[in-house]
């Protein structure tokens, strides 16, 4: 495997963020179908900018949200990833797994997938006891993906950096903790 991919599944690869992904980057997140379950589109500037933490929380940490490209033809289709919790809620520290799909790859199984992959590599690469995932209540798609994943509900939570009058304040947060057979051999 190329020295630039942190891992791979069977139809998709893991890397860090290419100078290349920005321009598909920002256009999938400008598109109000991708963002319908985030409080806005966002802007070139506002993405670059997303990529930029993305890669600084991969430095500091040594995992992160990964691009994400199909084997097939190399195409980037999203994002999938591991990040801290970095806002206040009971769960702030721990680490979340997410995920953001260019809507042409959607309903092809490439999340659920990518976060299965993302979550052995969690457990068996980084030793993590524990990943959290979380979106608003509205986001079936999302939530189904939790599920498909092993992923059991933990609780609703208003998100805390949402306006308490935002349709999409209500969160569910998932839980998934490291397959017994895998904590047994640590």
């Amino acid at each position: 495997m190329d020295k630039n991919f942190v891992f791979e599944s069977e139809r998709l690869r893991f890397r860090r963020w290419k100078e290349s992904d920005k321009e598909n980057f920002a256009l999938m997140n400008s598109d109000s179908e991708v963002m319908k379950f985030f409080p806005k589109k966002l802007s070139k500037q506002e993405s670059d900018s997303m990529i930029e933490r993305f890669e600084k929380h991969s430095d500091e940490k040594g995992y992160g949200i990964w691009a994400v490209e199909r084997k097939e033809d190399d195409a980037f289709i999203g994002f999938i990833g591991l990040l801290e919790i970095n806002f206040e809620v009971d769960f702030q520290f721990k680490t979340e797994i997410g995920w953001r799909l260019d809507k042409k790859y959607w309903k092809k199984g490439y999340a659920v997938e990518g976060a299965k992959a993302c979550l052995d590599y969690a457990f068996a690469e980084l030793k993590l006891n524990e990943v959290y995932s979380f979106t608003a209540s509205s986001n079936f798609p999302s939530e189904t993906v939790m599920k498909r994943i092993g992923m059991a509900k933990v609780k609703e939570f208003d998100h805390p950096k949402l306006a308490p009058n935002s349709p999409l304040r209500r969160h569910v947060l998932y839980k998934i903790e490291k397959p017994q057979e895998e904590a047994a051999r640590i």
